[in-house]
């Protein structure tokens, strides 16, 4: 049976909870097989162009953008203040050492994800109300909350109201409150994942879903952003899906308002009994899916292409076709990752130590023959860029 027969023949998988206090909570797949369809089919193939690409090239490379890349964004979703480059030096200090609560909470999501992959890579995990609050636990480890207690379920005084969402987002949403009730439909979430997998429900339909039920239950007092797009990309990395489930935080990071609103629209949807609810949020998933995927695919043959440069650069210095100032003009450039402004370059230390003893004279024929050669160009914005001019 292909995904579309999957998932018309498994619509009719639903849980109703009655709960004791929030009433009844319905989990549904509510995601139209027609719509989908395509999307899915799209995936697939992308996966298969992604999985062809020379990965184990660069795979620790991208293994890392894709880590940094990812922390930044989940984390500035959920108002996290560092900078890419900041979370990339924090995630890289000694766990012992870290005193700042932002590097904590970067700290604390790299942590998370290495729990996640590793859980995710052996055939027999399963999706488990115990995994999720580790993963809680985990992330919100050490971060200071006036209610927040890691790994523990939110259970609201009478005085203290939970809501989620906000007007400009398609509305507010009262939660359950009640702790019973919430441990009650995380159970009964985990179940539910389990009888769509036996079903053979995919992974990409499953994932999306898993994210937007655990974010309506909204268990925990604080994380529950974070611990959600952890738990989506779990079910994704466990399907065999590599580095585009961690990837997804950017997508989502960039289409912020839709990715709140999608929530409310499918709640409202759900409330009013609209046929396939779910449809929104699983094709916007898709979407960001099949967009990180194809990101990634470009990323990898860029840095093939990196990498062929980089051994070509080097065949020039040894055979002396260019000279040591040269070449480090172009390592300097290449190991920056970005472009660099012809100014920044002249005012660069390491660039005037090159050039202490030697004149102006000396310094525009080494550019120039660089660009001779098709090894560097500037651009009309001034930039410095590797390669031969495009």
């Amino acid at each position: 049976m292909d995904n579309h027969g999957k998932i018309a023949a498994s619509n009719n998988i639903e849980r109703l909870v009655e709960t004791a206090r929030f009433g009844l909570f319905t989990f549904q797949i509510g995601a139209d097989p027609i719509d989908t369809s395509m999307p899915l089919q799209r995936i697939v193939d992308a996966q298969k162009r992604f999985l062809s690409s020379p990965l184990s090239q660069v795979a620790k490379r991208l293994e890392q953008e894709v880590l940094v890349s990812s922390i930044f964004s989940t984390n500035t979703i959920e108002g996290g203040t560092l900078t890419e480059e900041e979370t990339k030096e924090a995630i890289n200090i000694d766990p012992e050492r870290v005193k700042a609560e932002e590097q904590r909470r970067a700290v604390n999501i790299k942590t998370a994800y290495e729990i996640a992959e590793k859980s995710a890579q052996s055939s027999g995990w399963r999706l488990s109300v115990s995994f999720i609050k580790n993963i809680h636990a985990t992330v919100t480890d050490g971060i200071s909350h006036k209610y927040n207690n890691p790994g523990k379920i939110r259970n609201n005084p009478k005085n203290i109201v939970t809501h989620v969402g906000d007007p400009a987002h398609g509305g507010r949403y009262k939660p359950p409150q009640y702790g019973g009730d919430i441990e009650r439909l995380l159970e009964n979430l985990v179940r539910w994942h389990d009888e769509l997998t036996a079903a053979a429900m995919p992974a990409l339909i499953r994932a999306p879903l898993m994210h937007y039920y655990f974010e309506l239950i909204h268990p925990f007092w604080d994380g529950n952003g974070r611990v959600g797009r952890v738990l989506e990309a779990t079910v994704l990395h466990h399907a065999g899906f590599r580095y585009a489930p961690f990837a997804m935080a950017r997508y989502y990071l960039e289409q912020i308002d839709q990715y709140f609103t999608l929530f409310n629209l499918c709640r409202k949807q759900s409330e009013k009994k609209t046929a396939y609810p779910n449809t929104p949020f699983v094709l916007f998933h898709l979407e960001g899916m099949l967009a990180s995927i194809d990101r990634l695919h470009d990323r990898v043959n860029d840095m093939v292409k990196s990498l062929l440069f980089e051994s070509h650069i080097k065949h020039l210095r040894d055979t002396n076709a260019i000279n040591l100032r040269q070449y480090a003009i172009l390592t300097q450039i290449m190991e920056r990752g970005k472009p660099m402004p012809i100014d920044e370059l002249r005012r660069a230390p390491w660039h005037k130590a090159l050039y202490a003893k030697l004149g102006d004279k000396t310094k525009q024929r080494d550019l120039s023959k660089l660009r001779e050669q098709n090894l560097l160009y500037i651009d009309e914005k001034g930039l410095v860029r590797p390669g031969p001019a495009k």
